[in-house]
C-alpha cells in the first residue's frame, strides 16, 4: 500500500483522479463473420466478446488450419495502436512455452486490427470457478502451478502480462493449462489511459499500483494471481463494489480478507499464501511468478502432508513490517529517541529509520504491540551477598575454619578422582584396542577375496566358482556392448572383493548388444511416429518439413533408416514430414485462346473442364471467364475455363434449282456469306445445282454458302 496509515492518524492518499471502468466498446462484430481478412484469414464464427476486443474461430486459409483471431476494438481510431499491437504481438510470438498460447500473426486490414493466435479448444478457469468453486486448496494449487510456470517464462523474457483473468486462462480437453493475450494490455493502455482515462483491464484483479498508475512490472501479475487464487479458494472476488471504481479504491484502501474467514478448513499457511501474493505494498509480494511458483510449491507440499499448520512455513510466508506507532491503541507515549513523524505502518522503513527506534521490534503485520525491555532480574533466592568476617588483635582477618576443612577433604577428593582417571583410562584403551581387533576380523581378516569371472561362460563360471569353495547363484541377464551373449558381464561381489568362505556369487548373463530393429513410421503421424521410435529406444533426430500431393499434413513421408534395420538405443532418426499440398498460384487465362491456357494450366497440375457457350461478340475458342481466376490452389483441384463457341448456328435456307443471283440475296439476307463456283459442265443458265452446306442444316452467320451453278 502506498497510502497513509489511518492507524497514524494520518490522512488516506486518493489514487490518482482517474475513471476506472470495464471496457464494453459495442461493435457490429456480426458483421465480420464470413469475411476473410488480408485474404487469408476467413471469419467463420464469435467465439467470446471481451474489453479487448471479439475472438473469431477463422481458417488460415494459406497453411489449412485452424485459428483463433481477435478483432481489437477502437483500434483504427489511434494512429499509434497498430505499431504498439505489432510490437507486442512480435514480443508475445517470441514466448515459445506449452503452457502459453502461440501468437502467429497480426495486421491491419482497411482499419480492422487483428491478432492471430493458436486456437486452444476446451474451456477457461472461469468455467472451472463457476462450476466447482470454492475448490480444495490442493485443487486451486495444481491448476496455479502451469500458470505460475507460464509467467515465469513471461518475466524471465521481460514480458508482462498485466490482465491476468480466469478468462485468460485456457484448459485443453486434455487438461493442459494455456495463458492467453500476452502483451494486450499494454499495447491499448498507453493511448486510453492518456486521452480517455479509462483504464484497460480487469478491474477485480488490478494491482493497487496499476490503479494508481505508478508504473507496472512483474509484481502487478502476482497480485492478480494471488486475487485468482483467492476466487477460487472463495467462490468470491477479493473485493466487490457497485461501480468498478470503487473496486479499484478497495484494491487501493483495503487489504484481501484472508480466505478461511469465508470457508472453514483453510489451513494458515494457504492464508499466508494468499497473503503475501496480494500485498498492497508491492515491495512485500513474491518478486516475480518464479519466487510464487517455489512458494506455491512448498505450501502443495504440506497440503499433501496433510499438515494443519506448518508454522515455519506460515511464518515465512507473513508480511513483516517494523511497528511505527507513535502512540500505540493502548495509548503509550512514544519512547525517548523517537522522531515526531513517522511513516505510516503499512510502509517499510529505511535501516537508518529502524536505528534510530531502539524499542522496537519486526512484529507480524497484524500487531501493534511494542517491545519494551524491564528491569534486570532479581538475584536468585539464597544469594550470597556477605559473609562474617573475624580479626586477630592486630586487625589481620583470620582464614575461617570451615574453609581450611574443605580444602583439606578437596585436596582428597582430588587424589582420589585422579586414581580412578588413570583405571579409567587403561580401561578404556584395553577396551579400543578388542573393539578394533574384533572389527578387524569382523569387516576385513574373515573375508576371502572373490574371484574374475567376467567373461566366462555361464558353464566356466560355475565350475569356476565352486571350484573356488563358492556357491554360484543367477542374478538374471542384461545387455553388453563388450561381453558376448551367454558370458558372464557382472558378478556380486565383484572380482577381488569381500566374500565370506562358502559364501555364495550372484551372475549376470550378458544378452548381448542391445540392438532393436527400426519400425515402418512412414504415414505416421509425427507424435505417432515419436512414440514407434520411443519403443525401440531411438529418438527423433532432424525433422524436415516437405509438401507432399499424398501425404497429409504432418504425417511422416519418410524417414533416414530403413524399416527393420538393426540399431542401437538413442540412435537418431531423422524425420521428413508432410507440410500437404503444395500451394499454386492460379493465374487468369481470359481472353487466350483454349488452347494456350489449357497447356499453362495442365502444366500446372490443374484439372481443367471447358464449358462451350455461344457469343456474338467473341470469338470461338477463346476464353471468356475463369473459376477460379486468382489465388492460390493445389494440384488436382480443377479449374473451369468458359469458351466461346462462337455465334449460335441457324438454319441455312435451301435455294437448290433457283437462279443464282435469287440465291445469293436469300442467303445474305438471312447472315452468310455467298460463294459462287460453276459446274465442270457448264450449260450458262446460272441455276443452283448445289450448295454446301445444304438447305436445312445449320451453320453459324457469317458462314461462306458454297454455291455450285450449271
Amino acid at each position: 500500500m502506498r497510502g497513509r496509515s489511518a492507524r497514524a492518524g494520518l490522512p488516506a492518499r486518493s489514487p490518482t483522479p482517474t475513471t476506472y471502468e470495464e471496457v464494453t466498446v459495442t461493435t457490429r462484430d456480426d458483421d465480420l463473420v464470413g469475411r476473410v481478412l488480408d485474404g487469408r484469414y476467413y471469419l467463420r464464427k464469435i467465439l467470446a466478446r471481451g474489453g479487448m476486443g471479439t475472438v473469431f474461430l477463422a481458417t488460415d486459409t494459406r497453411l489449412d488450419r485452424t485459428v483463433a483471431v481477435k478483432v481489437m476494438q477502437g483500434g483504427d481510431t489511434d494512429i499509434d495502436f497498430s505499431e504498439r499491437l505489432s510490437s507486442e504481438a512480435r514480443a508475445a510470438a517470441r514466448l515459445s512455452h506449452p503452457n502459453v498460447v502461440a501468437v502467429f500473426d497480426q495486421g491491419d486490414d482497411a482499419g480492422v486490427l487483428y491478432l492471430v493466435m493458436e486456437y486452444v479448444p476446451g474451456h477457461t478457469l472461469r468455467d472451472v470457478i463457476s462450476r466447482e468453486a470454492p475448490l480444495p486448496p490442493r485443487r486451486v494449487l495444481s491448476l496455479i502451478d502451469p500458470l505460475l510456470v507460464a509467467l515465469s517464462a513471461a518475466h524471465d523474457a521481460r514480458i508482462i502480462h498485466r490482465d491476468i483473468k480466469p478468462e485468460n486462462v485456457l484448459i485443453t480437453p486434455s487438461g493442459q493449462l494455456k495463458v492467453a493475450d500476452f502483451g494486450l494490455a499494454r499495447a491499448i493502455t498507453p493511448n486510453t489511459q492518456a486521452t480517455t482515462g479509462v483504464l484497460i483491464g480487469s478491474v477485480s484483479y488490478l494491482a493497487p499500483e496499476l490503479v494508481l498508475n505508478e508504473g507496472a512490472d512483474a509484481r502487478c501479475d502476482v497480485y492478480a494471481v494471488g486475487a485468482v487464487m483467492f476466487e477460487m479458494l472463495t467462490g468470491q472476488k477479493p473485493h466487490t463494489g457497485e461501480t468498478p471504481i470503487q473496486v479499484a479504491y478497495q484494491h487501493v484502501h483495503a487489504d484481501v480478507p484472508a480466505p478461511s474467514t469465508l470457508v472453514t478448513g483453510i489451513p494458515p499457511y494457504v492464508d499466508a499464501l494468499v497473503a503475501r501474493a496480494t500485498a498492497r505494498d508491492r515491495d512485500q509480494r513474491s518478486a516475480d511468478a518464479r519466487v510464487l511458483l517455489h512458494q506455491v510449491r512448498r505450501v502443495r507440499s504440506a497440503l499433501e502432508a496433510e499438515l494443519v499448520d506448518d508454522v515455519d512455513l506460515t511464518q515465512d510466508l507473513q508480511l513483516h513490517r517494523v511497528a511505527a506507532s507513535m502512540a500505540g491503541p493502548d495509548g503509550w507515549p512514544a519512547p525517548e529517541g523517537w522522531p515526531e513523524s513517522w511513516p505510516d505502518a503499512d510502509a517499510t522503513p529505511t535501516a537508518a529509520a529502524v536505528m534510530a527506534a531502539p524499542y522496537t521490534e519486526t512484529v507480524p503485520d497484524d500487531s501493534t504491540a511494542l517491545y519494551r525491555p524491564g528491569p534486570p532480574e532479581a538475584y536468585a533466592t539464597g544469594y550470597e551477598a556477605t559473609r562474617a568476617v573475624t580479626r586477630d588483635a592486630a586487625g589481620i582477618p583470620a582464614p575461617p575454619v570451615e574453609h581450611t576443612r574443605a580444602g583439606n577433604r578437596a585436596s582428597t577428593r582430588f587424589e582420589d578422582k585422579h586414581r580412578r582417571g588413570r583405571r579409567m583410562l587403561i580401561a578404556v584403551l584395553v577396551v579400543a584396542v578388542l573393539a578394533a581387533t574384533f572389527g578387524w576380523w569382523y569387516g576385513v581378516a574373515r573375508y576371502d577375496s572373490a574371484p574374475d569371472l567376467l567373461g566366462m561362460t555361464v558353464a566356466q563360471a560355475r565350475a569356476e566358482g565352486q571350484r573356488a569353495g563358492y556357491s554360484v547363484d543367477d542374478a538374471g541377464q542384461e545387455f553388453s556392448e563388450t561381453v558376448p551373449r551367454g558370458s558372464v558381464v557382472s558378478t556380486e561381489p565383484e572380482p577381488g572383493g569381500r566374500i565370506l568362505p562358502e559364501g555364495t556369487m550372484a551372475l549376470t548373463i550378458s544378452k548381448g548388444k542391445e540392438r532393436y530393429a527400426a519400425p515402418d513410421v512412414e504415414g505416421m503421424s509425427e507424435d505417432e511416429a515419436e512414440a514407434a521410435l520411443a519403443e525401440v529406444k531411438a529418438i527423433v533426430g532432424d525433422v524436415e518439413r516437405e509438401y507432399s500431393d499424398t501425404v497429409d499434413t504432418g504425417d511422416v513421408i519418410s524417414a533416414s533408416l530403413p524399416v527393420g534395420r538393426m540399431i542401437r538405443p538413442d540412435t537418431e532418426v531423422d524425420l521428413v514430414v508432410s507440410k500437404g499440398r503444395k500451394p499454386v498460384t492460379v493465374k487468369d487465362y481470359t481472353g487466350k485462346s483454349l488452347e494456350t491456357a489449357q497447356a499453362k494450366l495442365d502444366k500446372a497440375g490443374f484439372e481443367v473442364e471447358v464449358d462451350r457457350v455461344y457469343d456474338d461478340e467473341v470469338p470461338k475458342d477463346q476464353v471468356m471467364a475463369q473459376d477460379p481466376a486468382s489465388g492460390t490452389a493445389y494440384k488436382g483441384d480443377t479449374i473451369t475455363l468458359t469458351v466461346s463457341d462462337g455465334r449460335e448456328p441457324i438454319e441455312v435456307p435451301g435455294v437448290v434449282g433457283k437462279n443464282v443471283d435469287d440465291a445469293r440475296a436469300i442467303l445474305e439476307a438471312a447472315g452468310f456469306k455467298v460463294k459462287v463456283e460453276k459446274e465442270r459442265i457448264h450449260f450458262g443458265s446460272n441455276l443452283v445445282s448445289r450448295q454446301s452446306p445444304g438447305g436445312g442444316d445449320e451453320a453459324p452467320p457469317g458462314t461462306t454458302i458454297l454455291l455450285r451453278i450449271v
